[in-house]
């Protein structure tokens, strides 16, 4: 598969353009970004093509990979399926329900391939037990924390403008729901959301299947107390979800092969843009109700 990134900046050169250009299955044809001189300076590291035509790099591959911030990424992403291109999305797909309503439509009517890399969902460890406690039926009530110090410590996202205009809840709280919605089902309700110290936000939320849900969600938590924890509690007791020992590169490469086989199979992945869309649909309810906190 003929594939281009769009994108230039941390999140493209850590991630996405080193697990592209290793890839057998992958021939990474060219970078876009919205910097020419950028777009160069990475593909230069790669041995690969700069592009200053978004669309000639759309005409010249099968698939794009979008590293690019989500308001952003939602135009390009509905162009680029237009275009017959298969997309790799981030997270999250849109920073509105409209904009993610939008590419969700231009893939359907394209009959593209999508997959939004929800990073949990990509690393074995955690993928093999958000599988296995989907399986488990009786769960009361689930625990979720995503804390992050992006603006408090010398993270490579700390100057990211959507990030500090958005904050945790559109950042890291897709990463809490893509463990929580296969395993508790969707969410029926926003039951509360509330405002913590920094941009930190606490949501209560009620799934399809009966059980309860409580995030904490940050990205100014003190870099000491930083980390990522789920917990979920019923019939068969307690079980957290584990940490993996996998690096970023191996989950987008597994994320490539998702959307490889989807590609080739017509069968849609769980993590497709419609997921994505419906991820974002409840974060604008959770913000709707912050806003009226």
């Amino acid at each position: 598969m003929r594939i281009g990134l769009l994108g230039t900046g941390p999140w493209a050169s850590m991630a996405h353009a080193p697990a592209l250009s290793e890839h057998p299955g992958l021939d990474f044809v060219g970078v876009w970004g919205r910097r020419l001189d950028a777009a160069k300076e990475l593909a230069d590291l790669h041995g690969t093509r700069a592009y200053d035509d978004v669309d000639a790099l759309f005409a010249d591959v099968d698939a794009v990979a979008v590293a690019l911030p989500p308001d952003v990424q939602a135009a390009l992403a509905a162009r680029a399926a237009r275009a017959g291109c298969h997309l790799l999305l981030d997270k999250p797909l849109a920073m509105t329900v409209e904009q993610g309503r939008a590419v969700v439509d231009a893939v359907q009517d394209a009959g593209v391939a999508s997959v939004v890399f929800f990073t949990s969902r990509f690393l074995a460890e955690t993928e093999t037990w958000i599988t296995e406690q989907a399986g488990v039926e009786g769960w009361f009530t689930a625990r979720a924390q995503w804390l992050g110090s992006v603006f408090t410590s010398d993270s490579p996202f700390a100057d990211s403008p959507w990030r500090r205009q958005k904050g945790a809840l559109w950042d890291v709280g897709p990463h809490a729901l893509s463990v929580l919605l296969p395993v508790l089902g969707d969410v029926r309700r926003v039951a509360a959301a509330a405002h913590g110290p920094g941009d930190t936000v606490h949501l209560v939320l009620n799934h399809a299947g009966g059980a309860s849900s409580t995030l904490t969600l940050s990205l100014t938590a003190p870099p000491a107390a930083a980390g990522d924890a789920v917990e979920l509690r019923g019939e068969a007791g307690v079980s957290a979800l584990p940490e993996s020992s996998e690096g970023l590169g191996s989950a987008v490469a597994r994320a490539a092969d998702a959307l490889l086989d989807a590609a080739r199979t017509g069968r849609p992945h769980a993590c497709d843009a419609r997921f994505g869309l419906r991820v974002t649909e409840i974060l604008a309810a959770a913000e709707a109700l912050l806003d009226d906190a």
